[in-house]
């Protein structure tokens, strides 16, 4: 047991082994944009057959793979909430650093292990299992509830999200929740925070690739000149890491800091009263981690790198990507200058690579947040909701306008090992977290039910 968090019952095998099944379709997406069509046919599929319920009462409109369910309530009107989560996964590089084998969806006496098991398919097979459990039970909500499940999010979610936005838009949607991954409940991430934190995020950083490139004329390596495209490009990078953009306080970061003042310890709890003084300092303690400097810097980071084909060959072609995150007030253009400004080398073409999203807009929490909230801490007692963005991306972007309050948010606990284990190896989600995961999403449900 987490410490500081009350125990929870586990999922049972049944249950476990639904989310198991999920696991083992290899729904990939992939910078090509190959994927294996059989195996998203496959887990939809199983989803029409594990959940019965849902595909007999709910209307399912599909886009490619993605699917729109409308659960469609008992008087007219705006509807209740648009519930988001994501039906692919990245793949798995390395598979001799995994326990179990990425997709062989293994479950144990403590865990369910696969690509996708926290992002994102767990989220997905919550919500209906939650769904199917409340209408077994005769529940029907009182204003319309969606369900948008995408194909494509760890792409850019073009032809799976923003298809499905576009449809919402076309039917004049604006509902009062708009709920999807980012947040999770922390522990272990900062030093002097004595309570676990409910980070129920409500908005997100942009991102924007950069491409960096050399082109030189070749030759043998018998004769170099003072640099070759290789070194030039590593300069570059060099430069662009040892260069970060500043850090910044932001209003959201300030106000989540506030927030999470009672899961504190002494002095810290009392030095966040004195915030607006004190910020500069504070800001340089987030930015001694990288799991807090995102929240107070957009991030750089070098992921990419090509160049030369024969070690006595001089090469004539390198290149390198970096991703940043980029933080609200920052933009996509403004990286882009910064990294021009401190490559200073005219003869390294930079340019930006790919899809690019600036910073989402941040709204003000309000009563459907307190609901999320609430929700949350009748489902992991003793936690502190808090507010804050999400470092990465999600679909959530292409749903802008179409509620009024947007929030990221999973009630599953992690501590930084955990929470490494996302996009990395061995992906797994306990039973006990998925346990959560599904309370938290029928007593959600079951409340907007009556909303």
């Amino acid at each position: 047991m987490t410490s500081g968090i009350a125990p929870a019952v586990g999922v049972d095998d049944r249950t476990a082994e639904r989310l198991a099944a999920a696991l083992r379709c290899i729904t990939v997406s992939r910078d090509t944009g190959d994927r294996d069509d059989t195996e998203f046919r496959r887990l939809g599929e199983q989803l029409d057959r594990d959940y019965p319920l849902v595909h007999a009462e709910l209307a399912l409109e599909r886009f490619g793979h993605s699917r729109l369910y409308r659960w469609d309530g008992a008087e007219p009107g705006q509807p209740a909430a648009i519930l988001l989560a994501h039906l692919d996964v990245v793949p798995a590089d390395d598979e001799r650093l995994w326990t179990h084998p990425p997709f062989a969806g293994v479950v144990d006496d403590e865990f369910v292990w696969g690509r996708g098991a926290i992002d994102d398919k767990s989220r997905v097979l919550a919500v209906l299992e939650a769904v199917e459990a409340l209408l077994a039970a005769g529940r029907r909500p009182r204003r319309t509830i969606y369900l948008a499940f995408g194909h494509d999010e760890e792409l850019s979610g073009a032809d799976g999200a923003a298809r499905m936005a576009t449809r919402l838009r076309e039917l004049g949607v604006r509902a009062d929740l708009l709920l999807d991954e980012g947040g999770v409940i922390t522990t272990g991430l900062a030093a002097g925070v004595e309570r676990p934190l409910g980070n129920i995020f409500i908005g997100e950083k942009g991102w924007a690739t950069v491409k960096l490139t050399v082109v030189e004329p070749g030759g043998h390596s018998s004769m170099p000149g003072r640099d070759t495209a290789v070194s030039r490009i590593a300069r570059a990078v060099a430069r662009i890491q040892d260069h970060p953009m500043p850090l910044r306080m932001t209003p959201v970061v300030a106000e989540m800091l506030r927030r999470a003042r009672p899961a504190m310890a002494e002095p810290r709890r009392s030095a966040l009263r004195l915030l607006p003084v004190v910020s500069p300092v504070v800001t340089r303690i987030l930015a001694t981690r990288p799991q807090t400097e995102a929240m107070v810097r957009t991030t750089a980071a070098a992921t990419v790198i090509h160049g030369g084909v024969k070690a006595n060959v001089l090469p004539q072609r390198a290149e390198a990507l970096v991703n940043f995150r980029i933080l609200p007030g920052d933009s996509v253009a403004g990286v882009l200058e910064h990294c021009r400004r401190v490559v200073r080398d005219p003869e390294v073409r930079v340019e930006l690579d790919g899809p690019v999203a600036e910073p989402s807009r941040i709204g003000a929490p309000g009563p459907a947040y307190d609901l999320v909230a609430e929700v949350a801490c009748a489902v992991v007692p003793g936690i502190v909701p808090t507010i804050g963005i999400v470092p990465g991306a999600t679909d959530s972007r292409h749903y802008d306008g179409l509620a009024g309050t947007r929030c990221n948010f999973a009630p599953i606990v992690l501590d930084e090992v955990d929470l490494g284990r996302i996009h990395g190896a061995d992906e797994r989600l306990s039973r006990t977290n998925y346990g959560r995961l599904i309370d938290f999403n029928h007593r959600l449900l079951d409340r907007l039910c009556t909303l």
